[in-house]
């Protein structure tokens, strides 16, 4: 009685104990992780095996595609999609890596490019082979960390685009230099099948399980196409299979160095499938691109031209890049206002990280449309609508040069909330108008506010309260599968960016 009342509790979702489930699946992790910087294959294979088998993996993947993922409610070509928990521990006994393998095709979605007409696809798979996908990712994940090249940010555990933002600002602080901005091509749609499954070198059944999936065609509004190319958008598994087609990049343009000095003055970083190499002599910058190309067309991939610039920091028409919604740039200034170099030498230029002109405008439409969309809607809605917005623009770009931006879009907000309040009120005063929808509060003298039904008060969120923090650059090739507990607990308080993959630390 005593045991089928065990088993019983085990396989209730609602009473899972899910935080020792990602204990146990983080230690296995960690074990693959060290084994693959030792560079014992034969055990990283074993305990790859013994994870995929894990009851607590399984558990931990289906829950992260059922009830976690964002597109939890996007069905595949099954048409299934978030699962009741009644539903979900019966799919967790179906996962299973198999010799006879099957793989659905996946659901053609397109998607509008953020600022641009253009439209992005998306293959969305099955419930099924998502779990099975964020399964297998949890076993090739820790092995890959072990090897990935120290300036690679995106798509990767513990890392995130403001290392990489950081990591540019470490390069060019003491010294202006050349800059390679450069975009991949339909990175996802183009990717070599056989050039990647080379690279992965893993074992059989998890090599014809991942071949399975990309072979498996795409269904667009009825018609099925065969994938002879490319990672589907969408999948669980497909932005850490681009970063395994794109490792070796860094290394490729770093041979350019021959000298441990000339290292030291050449510098890339990417982030998915965007990436910059630097360095203070224009020749190296063009024999970086040249290496690049030449890399790229091995796995199937080209630079996009409309999308690729060599620029200098300080120099020039139009000097500095944007990168990741960032501008970067150096500014010519006086020697009060310089910086300095660690001897407290006077650089003559001061570097600042600033919201790009394209973010700017984008944000700018966005409100406008809010706006423009909650016409007839009380104050309410449209604070409410507007709220996460602003806050979610303002926390990304908190770490930068920020505060004149802020103030300049909080002056934008405010003519756009005036117009909204004075078209409705055609017959109006403006101080009946003022006195209707703002309220002076503290020393401040227009605040909108409105009236929620339970009678409190909702305040519109200005952009310049939002606090300038520092971001502190990961370091080097750390990652959360080294098992140091100590330094990626204090990242995980200090950094409101960081997100830890199974959170395994307790905090």
């Amino acid at each position: 009685m005593s045991r089928n009342i065990v088993n019983r509790r085990m396989y209730d979702w609602k009473a899972a104990p899910w935080r020792k489930l990602e204990r146990a699946v983080f230690k296995l992790q960690k074990r693959i992780y060290r084994a693959a910087q030792e560079g014992n294959k034969r055990k990283v294979r074993r305990l790859q095996g013994l994870l995929n088998r894990s009851w607590s993996a399984k558990m931990i993947a289906v829950r992260q595609v059922t009830q976690q993922n964002q597109g939890k409610k996007t069905a595949g070509v099954d048409g299934v999609t978030a699962l009741r928990p009644s539903e979900r521990q019966p799919l967790v006994r179906q996962l299973q890596i198999t010799r006879k393998v099957k793989a659905k095709p996946t659901r053609r979605v397109w998607r509008p490019k953020p600022g641009r007409d253009a439209q992005r696809p998306l293959g969305i798979p099955t419930m099924y082979d998502r779990a099975l996908q964020g399964l297998v990712k949890q076993s090739l994940e820790p092995e890959w960390e072990a090897i990935f090249e120290p300036n690679s940010y995106g798509f990767r555990p513990g890392r995130g685009c403001h290392d990489a933002i950081a990591a540019i600002f470490n390069s060019i602080k003491q010294k202006a230099k050349w800059v390679l901005d450069a975009d991949i091509a339909k990175c996802f749609d183009k990717i070599d099948h056989s050039a990647l499954l080379d690279k992965l070198n893993t074992t059989s059944p998890i090599r014809r399980q991942i071949r399975a999936w990309l072979k498996a065609g795409v269904m667009d509004q009825g018609t099925w196409q065969t994938t002879n190319a490319g990672t589907p958008q969408g999948g669980v598994i497909s932005p850490l299979l681009a970063n395994i087609a794109l490792h070796g990049l860094e290394t490729a343009v770093m041979e350019l160095a021959r000298t441990k000095k000339e290292k030291e003055k050449l510098t890339v970083v990417r982030y998915a499938d965007d990436f910059v190499v630097m360095h203070d002599d224009q020749s190296m910058i063009e024999r970086a691109k040249g290496v690049v190309e030449r890399w790229l067309m091995r796995i199937g991939l080209e630079l996009k031209a409309e999308k690729t610039n060599i620029s200098h920091t300080l120099e020039g028409n139009n000097p500095g890049f944007d990168f990741l919604g960032f501008n970067i740039r150096q500014y010519k200034v006086g020697k009060h206002r310089s910086g300095k170099s660690p001897q407290g030498t006077i650089l003559g230029f001061k570097t600042l990280i600033k919201p790009s002109n394209k973010s700017i405008r984008n944000h700018k439409e966005r409100l406008s449309q809010i706006v423009q969309s909650h016409k007839a809607q009380p104050q309410v809605s449209l604070i409410a609508k507007l709220n996460p917005v602003i806050r979610g623009w303002c926390n990304y770009y908190k770490t930068v040069v920020s505060k004149e931006t802020y103030s300049k879009m909080d002056q934008f907000l405010w003519i756009l909330t005036w117009q909204w309040a004075t078209r409705r009120h055609p017959n109006k005063s403006h101080h009946w108008i003022a006195k209707k929808y703002w309220t002076p509060q503290d020393w401040r003298k227009w605040n909108f506010i409105g009236k929620a039904k339970d009678g409190s008060d909702i305040e519109l969120y200005r952009h310049s309260e939002t606090e300038i923090v520092r971001h502190m650059k990961v370091k080097g090739v750390a990652s959360p599968f080294n098992g140091d507990l100590v330094y990626w607990s204090q990242r995980l308080r200090k950094s409101f960016l960081f997100v830890f993959p199974l959170s395994p630390l307790g905090v």
